[in-house]
């Protein structure tokens, strides 16, 4: 992992969702050059014959890889980011480790909540400018935000993070 930025260096310190806590080690990860990283998390969640270059989105593997080392199931087709909106259970409202997707022309985008503003959630998530980091994601493009059917009950820590709206906006995640 590397340093997350200073307003969501608070993040390093929760130590659930299990979600977030997968997922923040991957901070920083990028697809410069092919990465192996990525490729390897592909052959993990048995995706190998699929997903073959870092050209092809991978939020949805992200989402893969951080569930599967969460300990949840893997939707089925995990590469098609709109897959994401069957996992779980409804989440109303997103909390602190959720899984959000948002629309994205025909496609999608799917990432971790993290926090948000008036006009924006903070999503950690993967092929974000390139690589795994935060970013401002519009509200209205939100499609579903879904938690984990938690099996005893939800970590408590998970809760609404209000941040600051301050910070890039993604428009197009690639």
């Amino acid at each position: 992992m590397t340093a997350l930025p200073t307003k969501y260096a608070f993040l390093a310190r929760e130590g659930a969702p299990r979600m977030l806590v997968e997922a923040l080690k991957l901070h920083g990860v990028h697809e410069r050059g092919n990465n192996p990283a990525i490729l390897a998390w592909a052959k993990e969640v048995g995706l190998e014959k699929v997903y073959r270059h870092t050209s092809i989105a991978w939020c949805g593997l992200f989402a893969a890889i951080v569930a599967k080392r969460a300990g949840w199931d893997v939707v089925k087709d995990p590469l098609w980011a709109r897959n994401w909106a069957k996992f779980g259970k409804v989440a109303k409202p997103a909390m602190l480790g959720d899984i959000l997707v948002f629309t994205r022309g025909t496609g999608g985008h799917v990432g971790v909540y993290v926090g948000e503003d008036a006009g924006y959630f903070h999503v950690l998530g993967g092929n974000q400018s390139d690589q795994v980091n935060v970013t401002r994601i519009a509200k209205s493009r939100l499609l579903a935000a879904r938690q984990p059917a938690w099996r005893i009950a939800a970590p408590a820590n998970r809760r609404v993070i209000r941040m600051a709206a301050s910070g890039p906006v993604s428009t197009n995640e690639a």
